[in-house]
C-alpha cells in the first residue's frame, strides 16, 4: 500500500499525537523532533533552519485520507494566528505545493478583497498591516525526524488522568469524515 508521511508541530506533541490517533485513513502517528530546513513563515519569510522542536509524524493512506483535511484538522485543534511554534513539514517536493496552497489561503482568510466589482481598488485592506492578522505558521522541506523515547509515544492513552488543553471527546465527534 502506498503511504505518505506530513510532519506538525505545535502545543503538546503528545495532544498532537491523540488528536491524528484514530482518523481515518491515518495509518500511524510517532511523537518525536523535527529539524527542518529552508522553512518560511508569512511573518519571517526569510528561510531559515528549524532545529529539534517537538512534533509529530503522520503517515497516512492519501487515497482515504487527504494532506488538506490533515491540515485542516490541525488548524482546528491549534490557531494559526498566534504565536505557538506551529509548523508544516514535509519530506517530499511532491507535497510542497499543496502546503504551500493551504498555508496561502489560512494566511489570507478573513481578508476582504482588494478590488470592488467595478474593478475600482479603494481604501485595499491588504496595505494597511492594522487590518489583517498575521499567520505564524511555519512551512518547510524536513531535514531529519526522530522519534522520542517509547515512554513519550501515545502517552495520552497510557496515562488517561493527564489533563490537556484539548476537549478529545468535543473534537472527535466534531470531526466528521
Amino acid at each position: 500500500m502506498y503511504t505518505k508521511k506530513i510532519y506538525f508541530s505545535g502545543g503538546d506533541f503528545h495532544e498532537l499525537q491523540e488528536v491524528f490517533d484514530g482518523v481515518p485513513g491515518v495509518l500511524n502517528v510517532v511523537a518525536g523532533y523535527i529539524s527542518a530546513r529552508g522553512v518560511k513563515s508569512y511573518v519571517n519569510p526569510e528561510p531559515r533552519t528549524v532545529e529539534n522542536i517537538s512534533g509529530i509524524e503522520v503517515e497516512f493512506n492519501p487515497k482515504k485520507m487527504d494532506l488538506s483535511m490533515l491540515m485542516d484538522i490541525l488548524f482546528s485543534v491549534l490557531n494559526p494566528y498566534s504565536e505557538n511554534n506551529l509548523g508544516v513539514y514535509y519530506a517530499t517536493g511532491e507535497d510542497e505545493p499543496q502546503v504551500e496552497l493551504h498555508m496561502n489561503f489560512i494566511a489570507n482568510r478573513g481578508k476582504q478583497p482588494a478590488a470592488t466589482s467595478a474593478r475600482l481598488t479603494i481604501n485595499d485592506p491588504n496595505n494597511n498591516p492594522n487590518f489583517s492578522r498575521k499567520c505564524y505558521v511555519a512551512a518547510g522541506r524536513l531535514t531529519n525526524f526522530s522519534a522520542a523515547a517509547e515512554n513519550h509515544q501515545h502517552y495520552l492513552k497510557k496515562n488517561p488522568e493527564v489533563k490537556t488543553d484539548i476537549d478529545f471527546t468535543k473534537l472527535k465527534t466534531s470531526l466528521r469524515f
